[in-house]
């Protein structure tokens, strides 16, 4: 039985760990905290996602700790609707979307780890530094996060696999020009705030003019800390900041961008007074790294950001490494041999994931609030059907979902969309 090495605890990591187990391999996972602890913030498991977490038996987790999607609503700066949809379960997929905090689904993977695979599959502490490789084998160099641990550190397994994220040694080793992400000129404020339940207690709201900044808010957890509550995920994307440090857990103060919004109308909620109340703001640049012409390199090969770190838009990101891990843990299963496994699972995914990364580089589909305020010239709008008629809107949103690998039902694979340009354009 191959000796299998997983670099990063993370969400793609735990799955892959996961989806592994299922295939009767024993791997361990590497991580460079010392503990796990759940950081971070709000995202979406689109129905793809869900489609995954459900096949390895934590839908019920999931279900528990996370907020159902039930629709995803357009707005302009001024709280104008521009376009709505369904979502997951609602609009006729087989699987629902999630709304969840990222650091509630990596617990919950974590756990899963922890009963199925034991105590000992989950190294904490230990940071990879890089590797080298040979043909029967990969070393790995780590760094130990216990200053009394003699250093360095030295590690044998037959395969690697490089979930540690978008800052991956692993990926920095086979291309050092990627070192430095591309940064998009926009930062995200990402923060979240305990308030009344908005709307139907289900819908995600992207509001905003492209030019000037955008916000989208969702829930990601009810009856937070048996308060009644409800745990609301928001986002604001702010142009012109100067690009800071690539930390997805760097705290800062609101009162910067609070009042961005403060023109927006809408009569179920108060978008100013929620970013106020906010109970924890992180700032993070909105950054992805160049795609990559290959994944898999003999016995070791990249997943999740390390492999194809995009912008949050779409709510693909998580769900991305989600079918990695499946891909991956199937290609391992199907071939004897585990250079020949890696390069499968490199033509199988690589392609796909690099389209979702430039289509995202553009709005993704928040470029239909884009369209509106080029149209308007930003102003406020009489008739939205005689600035952006609901059926172009439609089909936009059409061709997205199905270059993110999740085609609307009904939808016909087959034909070709005249709105494909806006996405490759965008990029």
């Amino acid at each position: 039985m191959l000796d299998i090495a997983i670099i990063g605890a993370g969400i793609g990591g735990l799955m892959t760990a996961l989806r592994l187990h299922e295939k009767g391999f024993t791997p361990r996972v590497y991580e460079s905290a010392a503990e796990l602890r759940p950081l971070g913030v709000g995202i979406v498991s689109q129905p793809y996602g869900t489609r995954e977490i459900t096949e390895v038996g934590l839908l019920d987790e999931l279900n528990a700790r996370s907020v159902d999607a039930l629709a995803s609503v357009y707005y302009n700066q001024y709280g104008q609707e521009i376009y709505g949809e369904q979502c997951g379960v609602h609009m006729g997929y087989p699987h629902g979307q999630r709304f969840v905090h990222r650091g509630i689904l990596q617990m919950i993977l974590y756990k899963a780890v922890i009963e199925r695979l034991g105590p000992d599959s989950v190294v904490m502490g230990l940071r990879c530094t890089g590797f080298d490789q040979d043909d029967t084998g990969v070393d790995l160099h780590f760094v130990s996060a216990n200053p009394a641990t003699p250093l360095p550190i030295h590690v044998r397994a037959d395969l690697v696999i490089a979930g540690d994220g978008i800052k991956s040694a692993i990926r920095n080793q086979l291309f050092p020009e990627s070192t430095e992400p591309h940064y998009s000129g926009i930062t995200l404020w990402r923060g979240v705030t305990l308030m009344k339940p908005f709307k139907d207690g289900g819908t995600i709201l992207h509001i905003g003019a492209p030019s000037q900044g955008s916000l989208i808010v969702y829930p990601i957890l009810d009856n937070a800390d048996d308060s009644g509550l409800t745990l609301v995920n928001w986002v604001v994307e702010q142009n012109g900041r100067p690009g800071g440090v690539e930390d997805w857990n760097q705290e800062a103060d609101v009162a910067e961008i609070a009042h961005l919004f403060d023109e927006c109308e809408l009569d179920f909620i108060n978008v100013g007074e929620m970013l106020r109340n906010a109970r924890e703001v992180y700032l993070f640049p909105l950054v992805d790294h160049d795609p990559l012409p290959q994944w898999s390199f003999g016995r070791v090969t990249l997943m999740g950001d390390a492999a194809h770190a995009m912008y949050p838009r779409g709510g693909n990101g998580a769900c991305q490494a989600l079918v990695d891990a499946r891909v991956l843990a199937d290609a391992l299963a199907s071939h004897e041999d585990p250079v020949q496994a890696l390069k499968h699972y490199d033509t199988q995914r690589r392609e796909t994931a690099n389209r979702v990364v430039l289509a995202n580089r553009g709005d993704g589909p928040e470029v239909v609030r884009r369209i509106v305020e080029e149209r308007t010239a930003g102003q406020r709008f009489d008739d939205i059907e005689q600035v952006l008629p609901y059926a172009e809107a439609d089909a936009i949103f059409s061709e997205y979902h199905r270059l993110a690998g999740m085609q609307r039902p009904q939808h016909d694979a087959t034909q070709t969309s005249p709105f494909a340009s806006v996405f490759i354009q965008s990029a």
